[in-house]
């Protein structure tokens, strides 16, 4: 077994297999399974932007008001402070981000941190925190998937900033729903009070940097936000690698059948937006 696995490694480098995203073969051996054009076409969000969630603009209209706010946050509508995503979840990021999440490559959460972390040094004292918290799995879903996708990431960002991370200061207490595919209302419903923080772990006055893969709704970093809150943090600021350009993801829609190339979901992994 040993041997087999140390040709296993040799031939991944000696014959580097087609990228992910595109088919295309690889150039170089990486383990990142990516090739870099499609990792250099990821669709960045820019400018204009909601000040508060991050939500891209449309209309130059909003970006331009001396402090450009989405409806949402005019109405102070999230309990976070500030969210910032990396790039529109598109059909590459998508196959991207399910790599991650179902296939554990660590080395891509690594490269998602250093983008996140280049968010948070084009403004640094806006993005000012103590700890970085991953967004957390309900129990049986990490002892079913054997990790938390979120952490692959928060763990990189983490060391980049030079911040303490906190992996149990936040838990969900409440599992997700069973249903595939839930409308805006119902999952805003199952998130509300599905996370608390762990007793015993310290919260008063923390600005804390929570970290996820995809934001949706923003019901996800919302409820968690509204957990730490209650707790005694002072800021949650929110990143994630993607962002969903229009919400909700409906049954039968392209971006929530997209899969990446030659893989199908594992059996009993469903999608919920966040």
């Amino acid at each position: 077994m040993i041997l087999k696995s140390a040709f296993d490694a040799l031939a991944s480098v000696v014959f580097p297999g087609p990228c992910r995203i595109c088919d295309q073969p690889l150039q170089n051996a990486s383990r990142v399974p990516i090739c870099p054009q499609c990792l250099d076409g990821f669709v960045r969000i820019a400018e204009p932007l909601c000040l508060c969630c991050g939500r891209p603009f449309v209309s130059g209209v909003a970006a331009q008001a001396i402090e450009p706010l989405c409806r949402m946050c005019r109405a102070k509508f999230y309990a976070f402070d500030r969210a910032r995503s990396f790039a529109l979840y598109d059909e590459a990021l998508i196959a991207a981000v399910l790599l991650l999440k179902y296939e554990q490559v660590s080395r891509l959460g690594d490269w998602f941190a250093a983008r996140l972390a280049e968010i948070v040094a084009r403004a640094p004292d806006e993005w000012r925190a103590d700890v970085v918290v991953p967004v957390p799995l309900h129990r049986d879903r990490q002892r079913e998937r054997g990790y938390n996708q979120a952490e692959l990431i928060a763990r990189p960002l983490a060391k980049r900033l030079g911040l303490k991370l906190e992996r149990y200061l936040l838990a969900r207490t409440l599992p997700r729903p069973p249903q595939l595919v839930l409308s805006r209302s119902e999952h805003w419903k199952s998130v509300r009070g599905a996370y608390a923080t762990r007793k015993g772990l310290q919260v008063d006055n923390l600005r804390v940097l929570l970290v996820d893969d995809v934001l949706t709704t923003g019901a996800t970093l919302d409820a968690c936000a509204r957990a730490l809150k209650k707790a005694g943090a002072t800021a949650v600021l929110g990143l994630t690698v993607a962002r969903v350009r229009s919400v909700p993801m409906v049954p039968g829609s392209v971006a929530a059948a997209r899969m990446p190339r030659g893989h199908a979901k594992p059996s009993g992994q469903q999608e919920h937006p966040k």
